[in-house]
């Protein structure tokens, strides 16, 4: 049986791997005084859920931010503005006999509207969503990488929630 094609904005690398670059962040509630961040759950290909950040892939002409506002809005019901970049980080998984290298690009978003759903996620991928408090996300999200971009928007929170405010 042939392998499926990969999906639209997929680069093909080598005949049997594939290069993903995708976009997503941690939406902050800058009025909250614990800092509670939006944060998705999906079914992994296991059965387990898994608690991460929301994300997904740049569509055509996207800029990393532009398709974190977005994909972040869709996956969590809830519209932000991008406060700054926090990093990246990339890893390797399997499916469909293709090898996929994903880079993920993650920003910081400050709560501007909206509210908590995933009833508006195009791909039915987030099955729940809940506001955590930054100091409590290490023990909900699943992945490290995921903990260590929490870890750089802890680090850079303090600054620009009081440049936020003076303005």
């Amino acid at each position: 049986m042939p392998r499926p094609l990969p999906k639209p904005g997929v680069m093909p690398a080598r005949s049997n791997t594939v290069e993903e670059v995708s976009a997503g962040g941690v939406m902050v509630d800058f009025d909250s005084p614990t800092f509670e961040v939006a944060i998705i759950a999906r079914i992994n290909r296991a059965g387990r859920l898994e608690w991460c950040l929301p994300k997904g892939h740049l569509e055509l002409g996207e800029t990393p931010a532009q398709a974190a506002r977005r994909e972040v809005a869709e996956e969590t019901g809830v519209h932000g503005d991008v406060v700054t970049a926090l990093g990246s980080v990339d890893y390797w998984f399997s499916v469909g006999g293709y090898r996929i290298h994903k880079l993920v690009h993650h920003f910081l978003l400050r709560a501007t509207g909206g509210y908590l759903t995933v009833a508006n996620d195009p791909d039915q991928e987030a099955v729940d969503a809940a506001w955590i408090p930054l100091d409590a996300l290490p023990e909900h999200l699943s992945f490290a990488n995921e903990r260590r971009i929490v870890a750089a928007a802890r680090s850079v929170l303090p600054y620009y929630r009081s440049v936020i405010q003076s303005t």
